[in-house]
């Protein structure tokens, strides 16, 4: 490939780059340049299963020695270890090690561990008769091993037994044997057991009994019976307590009911540490609606009100232990508390004591968050190659009214320098303010709010901004305003729902050169124009990712919105006669009528502790009609850049096929995209991480655009007009903040007249034409 470069010899100057490439390659290749004569390199390791049932990355976890770990099937962090002498301990020897992977010797005792332990597993799972056999294999100092796994079939449960001796849990363990999992017919499983034992005591524990626990369940399995079947013993044991003469007895467990709920609003864990007893004496205690205040200030930190609709645990409710984490989950979301502990305690016999149930009284303990903070934050911007900064100064109040209201204000400026090569021009610059007010409820009224926020925490967010930017070729302000909701349907889901928006978009300076080469073409005529803005949207998110644990997920955000409805349909109801281009105006300006919908779908793969792929696909279309002609410029999409086509730079691909006569043109936009991204991603050493890409899409007008042909997406030809672009990129990760540099080359261009548009296929790489530089922060997606 590298024939191909018109700076060919520039490259070629890199020697040493080159050379430790190539020196690193070369150990990738002979990995046992540190294995010991009468030793061997583990070089691959199989399962191999006889049962479709059995998953081989369920066994995976049980095999003691893995191989060295491949990037695009070579040793990569071995090749950086065998790089070091291992006879010297200096830089940068030493460093090489720490950062590499030494070699993994086949042992014979740990393969035989392995074999035992998948073999344990299986037996949990109800293969009793399972037999796990290991083939191995050497070579010139390698050695590969399979494991070969007869599983066989399965023990199913034959009958479950039961054996419940306390009498309240029986009554209604048999009202709920619809949610037993552990049924006649199913494979053996200790896991089910054990889901079962966890299921079983929340479930009781749902029920009131504050003191029943797991370990009151036990399992007895019969494997002897025959004909691949078990047999169940499922018992439940009584309470086991002290007598007075000091004797274990059995006896029935008790419910309990909520007694008191004590709530300290301002709890301070440091005092409450150092002076003990005296410190909670302090508090001042006031009783709001049954529950207790405790505060040695002069006032709540939040309002009492605020809390209670925060708690599912109530005086005289029975005991719920889904009732106290769904309270703990409610109370951390209001993101003022940065400390929040709930705890039970039995306050004993209670004269006047009205319930059959045992009192129990619940103490909330809640620690405030610093409630108000200011910040300076510097930006340092990279935007296709052109430099620039941004200072933000942000201030922040969580508890605004003591309601949990978080209000957020920024003031900020920005400044970047342009490509002379592109713009003509040297710099744009752009400052505005920000502000957001967030609130703890659902502000409806028609709607069952103490029901409702319970259920799906709701919010509501009133937002207002203001931007000024002065660019090349022309000068815009944007004035905005929204108001609207958002919620979560479960853990995986989220819901925002925004029913007014409002966008205020004026242009007060073009520049005459740049006015005549958009209206050149009417699409881009009415996109550069002031335009009034109201509507709403939707977003709907849904996003298994955990956090805490590696594994596959999904992402996938879907975006309605309309604008402009209402107000033509006012305008019609009312008679009023359109202006001379045909168009109602409001405030002396025309207003956008339009519908717009997006999918961005995203998967992760998980291929092993060091790589994996992500894939992602998106398609929006944006309609204009009856009081406009273009979608507003702010709505259009746009191609190229960081997080796009990182062949191209931002703005600067499509729309379609369409080449623009003039180059200065940079502002590429349109109503109709379409992208696919797949990037195979890779830990390297330190901090460093690598990524190959490739990137697909472009974007393409709705309507026909006369003066501006082969901008229109056609279902016919669309796949004709598709940018493929792929590269290489570094990632720098420093827990706080991951620093990324991409470059991407070109393989297809659709403003190529002709075809073929491969670019190989007609001409040799241009490294100024054909390679872009994305220097940003984060992953791309």
């Amino acid at each position: 490939m590298l024939k191909y470069f018109p700076s060919y010899k520039r490259l070629c100057s890199l020697k040493l780059p080159l050379l430790l490439l190539v020196v690193l390659i070369f150990y990738s290749c002979n990995p046992t340049k540190y294995v010991p004569p009468d030793k061997t390199l583990l070089d691959k390791s199989e399962i191999n299963i006889d049962n479709s049932r059995i998953k081989k990355t369920d066994l995976e976890p049980y095999i003691k020695q893995e191989p060295n770990k491949k990037i695009f099937g070579a040793r990569f962090h071995l090749g950086l270890y065998n790089l070091s002498n291992i006879e010297k301990t200096g830089w940068p020897h030493g460093w090489l090690r720490n950062i590499g992977e030494e070699p993994v010797i086949f042992d014979a005792f740990s393969a035989g561990k392995s074999s035992e332990q998948i073999e344990n597993y299986l037996f949990s799972k109800g293969y009793f008769n399972a037999e796990v056999t290991t083939d191995i294999f050497t070579h010139k100092q390698k050695t590969d091993i399979i494991y070969q796994v007869m599983a066989k079939n399965p023990y199913r449960i034959r009958r479950v037994i039961y054996d419940l001796k306390d009498t309240k849990i029986r009554n209604l363990f048999f009202m709920d044997t619809i949610n037993c999992l552990i049924k006649k017919g199913e494979i053996y499983d200790v896991d089910l057991l054990q889901n079962e034992r966890i299921r079983l005591e929340r479930f009781i524990k749902d029920m009131g009994f504050y003191s029943f626990s797991r370990d009151n369940i036990y399992f007895e399995v019969d494997s002897t019976i025959g004909n691949r079947q078990v047999d169940v013993f499922y018992e439940v044991r009584k309470f086991l307590r002290y007598d007075e003469s000091n004797r274990i007895i059995e006896s029935e467990h008790q419910r309990y009911r909520i007694n008191n709920v004590y709530i300290y609003t301002g709890f301070d864990p440091k005092r409450a540490l150092d002076e003990g007893d005296s410190y909670l004496q302090k508090q001042d205690t006031s009783l709001v609606d049954g529950f207790y205040f405790l505060s040695d200030m002069e006032k709540h930190a939040v309002k009492p009100n605020v809390i209670i609709q925060s708690l599912y645990v109530k005086p005289g409710d029975l005991f719920q232990v889904t009732n106290m984490e769904r309270s703990q989950d409610h109370l951390n979301s209001l993101q003022t508390f940065r400390l929040v502990t709930i705890r039970y305690t039995e306050p004993g016999n209670l004269p006047g004591w009205e319930f059959d149930e045992l009192p129990l009284d619940c103490v909330i303990r809640l620690t405030p968050v610093t409630l108000q903070e200011f910040r300076v934050e510097l930006e340092g911007t990279n935007s296709a190659g052109n430099l620039g900064g941004a200072v933000n100064f942000v201030y922040q109040h969580k508890n605004l009214f003591r309601g949990a209201e978080r209000l957020n204000i920024k003031l900020k400026g920005a400044y970047e320098t342009l490509s002379e090569q592109i713009t003509g021009s040297r710099s744009t610059q752009e400052y505005g303010f920000e502000t957001s007010l967030t609130l703890p409820r659902f502000m409806l009224p028609f709607l069952e709010k103490e029901r409702f926020i319970k259920k799906y925490n709701p919010k509501t967010v009133i937002t207002a901004a203001y931007n000024h930017q002065k660019m090349p070729v022309y000068t815009r302000t944007v004035a905005n305003a929204s108001f609207g909701y958002n919620w979560r349907g479960n853990r995986f889901t989220q819901h925002t729902v925004y029913p007014l928006q409002l966008n205020v978009v004026k242009l007060p300076f073009i520049d005459p050169d740049f006015e005549m080469n958009i209206d050149t073409s009417s699409y881009l005529a009415y996109s550069y124009k002031d335009v009034f803005i109201l509507g709403g949207n939707y977003i709907y998110v849904f996003n298994n990712q955990n956090i805490k644990k590696s594994r596959d997920y999904w992402f996938i955000k879907m975006t309605g919105e309309l604008a402009g409805n209402l107000l033509a349909l006012g305008y019609r109801a009312a008679g009023v006669e359109p202006s001379n281009d045909n168009s109602y105006e409001i405030f002396g300006q025309p207003f956008a009528q339009y519908a717009r919908a997006d999918v961005d779908i995203r998967y992760n793969w998980t291929l092993n502790e060091v790589s994996s792929l992500v894939y992602r696909g998106f398609i929006g279309v944006g309609i204009p009609y009856g009081n406009s002609k273009a979608v507003p410029f702010e709505k259009q999409y746009f191609s190229g850049g960081a997080n796009s086509i990182r062949a191209w730079n931002v703005r600067s691909l499509g729309p379609g096929s369409y080449t623009p006569v003039d180059s200065s043109f940079f502002n590429m936009t349109a109503d109709v995209k379409l992208e696919f991204n797949a990037e195979y991603r890779f830990k390297l050493f330190w901090i460093l991480e690598g990524a190959t890409f490739l990137d697909i899409g472009n974007i393409w007008t709705f309507y026909e655009d006369e003066d501006r042909p082969g901008t229109q997406f056609r279902f016919n030809k669309f796949y004709r007009d598709l940018a493929v672009g792929t590269g290489l990129g570094l990632r720098f990760d420093l827990n706080f903040v991951i620093l990324r540099a991409d470059l991407g080359m070109k393989l297809r261009d659709p403003q190529l007249p002709d075809a073929p548009r491969w670019i190989l296929r007609r001409r040799k790489l241009n490294f100024r034409d054909d390679f872009t530089l994305n220097i940003s922060i984060g992953y791309p997606f």
